[in-house]
């Protein structure tokens, strides 16, 4: 397995492996599926929020990883949110760490004190990672959003970046 900075070419398969999420109702509030246009957005905003591709031996994306803003005023500019889809050929191999891993160095080196994000809290395997990863589970948001009729609560998770705090 190979890590790369997400391309144009990756669109597709980005998007192929995001509906997986939207479809299976684990890991997005979402539910309508994107389309490869939908993910050239995200990758255009590669110079400050950077998304990452993990590609098999014969360059096959198997799984992205990327920061999105976590609220639009200055004083939140070190601070990204992140999300990290699998597809589902790959999982519960540890490749989810490697890449998540590489997500966070990445976010070191553009500056960000903190990377956080919202997840299900029916999600054991991504809240495992992110235990694996150094995130720590600041508190539960109760009945964040509706899914099909069904509200949802969401476990906050976020990991601090010593070597770029604020002072």
């Amino acid at each position: 397995m190979h890590i790369r900075f997400a391309e144009v070419r990756d669109a597709a398969s980005m998007a192929d492996i995001y509906n997986q999420g939207i479809e299976e109702r684990s890991s997005t509030f979402e539910t309508t599926l994107r389309r490869p246009n939908d993910m050239l957005e995200r990758i255009a905003l590669m110079e400050r929020y950077p998304t990452m591709v993990m590609v098999n031996d014969a360059d096959e994306m198997v799984a992205w990883a990327g920061l999105s803003s976590y609220r639009p005023r200055a004083c939140y500019d070190g601070i990204a949110d992140f999300s990290i889809y699998l597809d589902r050929s790959i999982r519960g191999q540890g490749l989810g760490k490697v890449l998540l891993q590489a997500l966070l160095s990445e976010a070191q080196a553009r500056g960000f004190w903190k990377v956080l994000s919202r997840i299900f809290t029916f999600n054991a395997a991504s809240l495992a990672l992110c235990r694996s990863c150094g995130f720590r589970e600041v508190g539960v948001y109760e009945k964040h959003a509706c899914l099909e009729g069904q509200w949802l609560d969401c476990v906050i998770v976020e990991r601090l970046i010593p070597a770029n705090q604020p002072r």
